[in-house]
């Protein structure tokens, strides 16, 4: 079914494009257009900032509300996106080939849970604290919203990332205009259509579906008091260098390229990890920023972990997104296909030995299909252990010794995710606290809400989630009593 939207979402009203261009999503499981919207220009961008400017102005609307006002409107947000579960898991399917068992957790409860989380915050946090000064008196620190927010938002979980921007956003008092990726632009939609059921006062959030120039002319637009990006470090780096020169506040969660490392006594019981290493190596068809691609296996068990990991990896079954029994769907783009079989050949000429995978499944003639695949015989100076590939690829690499496992997990540009598998969680800690990243975990991995999300080196600038996350859209201002 194709969906047709003619107007945009702009200071709480359906409003008419200043363009005639539009952008038409495609169905990676089928290669059919999924839908239409409008897609905006400066002058669209002009007008969502300058309605979000309005909005976060006017103390009557949105900032100087007190915050368990802006918790209960949030909460009525969490209701009417959990009231559109069914079309959520359609439509993001529908577009960037997530698989639908897939989406119902990621792209519906996560995020509600996420605005949830936030409008508890903000009922209960302190946005004023008073301390003693050091020279007499007292010392008043006030936590002031940052102002009106560009979050520029990616394909691959284009609503939990949308919510790890706007759910803080919002219950720090900020305004934004939120600009989805053109690949996955309907969802942002039924989330515009959300928020004005929900009764969220004009200006407050609006939503500008544009290509990548556009995204730079509000990442730079003077309206903007703060950038909140989801993306390639490519693209970070240069809005990095356009809010440093702009003295902007920005958050930057860029790519990965973690380590899953295989401890000498952990237990491959694919019955019992099984679930967990599909989270945290191969989630979303190996699209997604925290993977595990780099599986480090102690030299002795080398030919174990490989054997392991190809059983895993052959055994998920591959499909149309739209399947409950899809585990692996299509790449989101054939522009994306073409990258990820780019490094299957690159891997292949550098060595490396394909233990299943490796091409696209045989019994599918439509749709962005790449097979799970694994590679072994690689150290980690090959492409495809250095280079985030953004699809279903994973190179066993072999080490020797816990402190040449450390040591081969930070040889890296990135910093984002990565775990420690063992049958000694005290032990796997202990090696987790050793590796250069912002997350990892032991025999598990997925972000929690409550907790700092983000990376270091390549994989970017500050945290989501957690109250470091509100942080993050609040400014500070001391008062000296």
């Amino acid at each position: 079914m194709s969906l047709t939207y003619e107007s945009l979402f702009i200071g709480g009203e359906w409003v008419a494009p200043s363009s005639d261009k539009v952008i038409t999503p495609v169905n990676p499981s089928t290669e059919q257009v999924a839908g239409q919207v409008p897609e905006a220009q400066e002058a669209d961008v002009d007008a969502g900032v300058d309605a979000a400017r309005r909005a976060f102005d006017d103390p009557s609307v949105w900032s100087g509300w007190e915050p368990a006002r802006r918790a209960q409107a949030m909460e009525r947000l969490a209701e009417e996106l959990d009231a559109r579960a069914d079309a959520f898991v359609e439509r993001v399917s529908s577009q960037n080939g997530m698989p639908v068992a897939v989406a119902r957790q990621l792209e519906v409860g996560y995020p509600s849970a996420v605005l949830r989380y936030y409008a508890g915050l903000a009922a209960t946090s302190e946005f004023t604290e008073v301390r003693p000064g050091m020279f007499g008196g007292d010392i008043e620190v006030r936590r002031h919203p940052v102002g009106v927010v560009a979050a520029v938002v990616p394909w691959n979980f284009p609503q939990a990332l949308t919510m790890f921007k706007l759910a803080p956003a919002l219950a720090a008092g900020c305004t934004l205009v939120i600009k989805p990726s053109p690949e996955t632009v309907l969802d942002a939609y039924l989330l515009a259509e959300a928020v004005e059921a929900a009764g969220i006062p004009a200006g407050v959030i609006n939503i500008v579906p544009a290509g990548r120039e556009v995204g730079a002319y509000l990442v730079a637009h003077r309206g903007v008091d703060k950038v909140a990006f989801t993306g390639s470090t490519a693209a970070g780096r240069a809005i990095a260098e356009q809010c440093g020169r702009l003295l902007r506040p920005v958050t930057l969660e860029l790519g990965g390229k973690s380590a899953a490392i295989v401890l000498d006594d952990a237990q491959l019981d694919l019955a019992e990890i099984g679930q967990g290493l599909f989270t945290s190596t191969l989630l979303n068809n190996g699209q997604t920023c925290f993977l595990g691609t780099r599986v480090l296996a102690p030299r002795n068990r080398y030919d174990e972990v490989v054997e392991a990991f190809t059983a895993f990896a052959g055994s998920l079954a591959v499909g149309p997104a739209s399947s409950p029994e899809t585990q692996i769907g299509p790449m989101a783009t054939a522009r994306q296909r073409d990258r990820v079989e780019s490094y299957i050949a690159k891997g292949r000429s550098e060595g490396g030995r394909i233990t299943t995978g490796g091409s696209r499944p045989g019994d599918l003639d439509r749709g962005y299909f790449v097979q799970p695949t694994v590679f072994a015989g690689l150290d980690n100076n090959a492409t495809v252990a250095q280079e985030e590939i953004f699809g279903p690829v994973l190179t066993v690499i072999s080490y020797d010794g816990v402190d040449d496992a450390v040591r081969i997990a930070n040889d890296s540009d990135f910093g984002l995710g990565g775990t420690v598998w063992t049958s000694d969680p005290g032990r796997g800690a202990e090696v987790a606290r050793r590796v250069q990243t912002g997350t990892i975990g032991v025999n598990r991995y997925i972000p929690d809400p409550a907790a700092p999300f983000g990376g270091v080196k390549g994989s970017g600038l500050g945290r989501e989630l957690g109250p470091e996350g509100l942080a993050a859209y609040q400014q500070l201002q001391t008062i000296y009593r």
